[in-house]
């Protein structure tokens, strides 16, 4: 079984920062990309960001030039640094993984249960 384990998550005011991580653990062969995206009460499931085991990355509009999403590939652990933080980046945040298990040669998606971010004043 493949586990992603979030954290980092909490309340802070705007203009605050936080990091989250989220590590992935089990039997897995290889990563091909790992991401974090975030719900919102009244929003659909957007994508914050994206890296891949390369190191390309995609990154939402919304948290460009505030957010900045990296990895340790030998932790299988990505890290999202959320800096100038606003309140309409409060959410759940979910960490994404595109990976193969050692048990199967088909890649997969796999979820964390999501660490609540709340920017308020």
């Amino acid at each position: 079984q493949v586990q992603l384990v979030e954290s980092g998550g909490g309340l802070v005011q705007p203009g605050g920062s936080l990091r989250l991580s989220c590590a992935a653990s089990g039997s897995i062969f290889s990563i091909n990309r790992m991401g974090w995206y975030r719900h919102a009460p009244g929003k659909q499931r957007e994508l914050v960001a994206v890296i891949t085991s390369g190191g390309s990355i995609n990154n939402a509009d919304s948290v460009k030039g505030r957010f900045t999403i990296s990895r340790d590939n030998a932790k299988n652990t990505v890290y999202l640094q959320m800096n100038s933080l606003k309140p309409e980046d409060t959410a759940v945040y979910y960490c994404y993984a595109f990976l193969v298990t050692t048990q199967s040669t088909i890649s997969g998606n796999y979820w964390g249960q999501g660490t609540q971010v709340t920017v308020s004043s």
